[in-house]
């Protein structure tokens, strides 16, 4: 059976921040041209906004510079910030730090959102202007040209049992072919692993450095709600050699709601270290558990976040395609904040894409187009402005004093000068590569969840709505069955049954009654794409499921 194939001028992967400000652009600059663009854009969760998770703080600046009627059009940003906390918490205690004006930490101007939320109004106002809109199909393989240029995507066939056979339902996947096609699948794209290799895109850059997120709402007693409240800590129950830290927002929206959310550095090295019963833990600290107790969890999720500043941005454009926002990592990490950043590259791809596709003396060297234009205007932008000047704040982590040292560097260089210190540090290597053999490292004892602050994986994997067709190929692939137990476990104690935020991986006993196998409990996957970066073996290879598939998440 052939596919179907649609020609369009742009196609763009991935409905988040950065996918849909760059549709919105490209639809704005047509309509002030009187030029005819059609954009398609695909997006692999079944709504828009549905598998966006983030903090979130946001700083309007790339918002108001694409719509500045926002608040007229009625954006969802229904908390400016009022008050900034920041602290670094010992098992006992918390140690206030004051947020000195021009840190990164500084979030005055700045609103709490609820970030699936802004997406979805985003994609309302891009289907306004005529973006054509694909959720619930996912990219699954990039399209060539002869002449090696990017020709476009195809979506994945859907209707396929386990082992490969056809269903009744069976139906081949969409090529949808165009001059450029954008790539905005968000940390650790599945597409983008494969451009970089393609084109050598990271021949220039340093390994990207990651961390895991992990989130939950709360809806909590009013008298505790200090809507605009922003908190954020360091410290216990991590390690100083372990980067990671809390946040706690205080959302103004119909009801008493908090997000809260841990983030660890996934270039830990304890393979005993588990993300997800870390931020169980600091959940019980005597300076967080009080605006909890008596309060009811509605929502958990996770993603993986690019911690590698501008040493890991890889070349961003090749012929007839480019990257943008968090897939190849934008994100301003002193400040947590990516959603600014990665708004702003999607429109300055989309004028780079709109001069090339209007200028009729275009003379390109390859059927899809190569727009180095994009990535020389980033680079002049505030945008590289903002991520040079905190290029050495995370990878001053990697001293002798852990994150402390990353925080006493902040205070003097980054303070004084600005970012202007005439050296750029390094980051240690792949994340994958940090991790010591257990028999080097300490097992680390959690405590039992207790059921009202602190609950089982399982049960807050089912609050993300998280949903797979159980009958279809895994998308979570090994590429050598035999390495999971022969090193992974025998080495590193299977970390992947620590590190995985949904309970996908668990190593069961054998039938015979001798030695172990690992189980993958895909159904369970939030998309997270934690395994796929910090497997040790660098064994998982994460792709596509079936569209529609995944978290369902509501405004996280």
């Amino acid at each position: 059976m052939e596919r179907f194939a649609e020609e369009a001028d742009v196609v763009i992967v991935g409905a988040g921040p950065a996918g849909l400000s760059a549709a919105i652009r490209l639809k704005q600059l047509a309509a002030e041209h009187s030029k005819e663009v059609r954009v398609c854009l695909v997006e692999k969760a079944s709504q828009i906004g549905a598998h966006t998770l983030s903090g979130a703080c946001l700083e309007p600046r790339s918002l108001e510079e694409l719509f500045p009627d926002w608040k007229e059009r009625g954006a969802p940003l229904n908390t400016p910030v009022t008050e900034d906390k920041f602290g670094i918490l010992t098992e006992t205690s918390r140690i206030p730090v004051p947020i000195l004006p021009g840190l990164p930490m500084v979030n005055h101007g700045n609103y709490i959102v609820r970030l699936g939320h802004l997406v979805s109004w985003l994609g309302e106002q891009a289907e306004a202007l005529g973006v054509e809109i694909y959720p619930g199909y996912a990219a699954a393989e990039v399209l060539f040209h002869e002449d090696g240029s990017v020709k476009g995507i195809a979506t994945n066939d859907v209707g396929i049992q386990k082992d490969g056979a056809p269903k009744a339902t069976f139906e081949r996947g969409l090529e949808l072919h165009a001059k450029v096609t954008i790539f905005a699948e968000g940390c650790h794209g599945h597409l983008a692993k494969q451009l970089y290799k393609k084109y050598n895109l990271r021949e220039n850059c340093q390994p990207q450095s990651y961390g895991i997120g992990l989130k939950e709402l709360w809806t909590i007693d009013e008298k505790k709600w200090k809507p605009g409240r922003v908190e954020h800590t360091v410290g216990w129950p991590l390690d100083r050699h372990t980067y990671g830290g809390s946040f706690l927002y205080h959302l103004k929206e119909r009801e008493p709601l908090v997000a809260l959310g841990f983030v660890v550095g996934l270039d830990y090295q304890n393979p005993y270290l588990n993300p997800f019963r870390e931020f169980q833990r600091w959940k019980h600290h005597p300076s967080v558990q009080p605006t909890l107790e008596g309060g009811t969890r509605i929502a958990y999720g996770a993603r993986a976040l690019n911690e590698g500043g501008i040493q890991s941005i890889p070349k961003l454009t090749f012929p007839g395609g480019l990257l943008i926002g968090c897939s190849p990592g934008l994100m301003n990490v002193p400040k947590i904040k990516g959603t600014h950043t990665a708004m702003k590259s999607g429109m300055l791809a989309s004028e780079a894409i709109f001069s090339q596709l209007i200028n009729e003396n275009l003379q390109s060297k390859t059927i899809g187009l190569d727009v180095q234009e994009y990535e020389e205007n980033l680079k002049k932008s505030w945008v590289w402005k903002e991520l040079y000047a905190v290029r050495n704040i995370r990878p001053s982590c990697h001293t002798v004093l852990g994150v402390y040292g990353g925080m006493i560097y902040t205070g003097i260089f980054y303070w004084l000068l600005r970012g202007m210190e005439p050296w750029t540090l390094k980051h240690p290597g792949p994340d994958f590569a940090q991790l010591k053999p257990a028999k080097d490292c300490t097992p680390i004892e959690y405590p039992k969840p207790d059921g009202k602050i602190s609950f089982d994986l399982l049960s807050s994997v089912a609050l993300s709505g998280t949903n797979h067709e159980h009958d279809q190929p895994a998308h979570l692939t090994l590429k050598d069955d035999s390495v999971p137990v022969s090193r992974n476990l025998a080495v590193f104690d299977g970390p992947e049954q620590r590190f995985c935020p949904a309970g996908v991986y668990e190593y069961v006993p054998l039938e015979t009654g001798e030695g172990s196998r690992l189980q993958i409990n895909a159904q369970n996957c939030v998309h997270c794409k934690t395994c796929d970066i910090k497997d040790p073996s660098q064994n998982i290879n994460w792709v596509v499921p079936e569209g529609g598939g995944g978290p369902a998440y509501n405004g996280m």
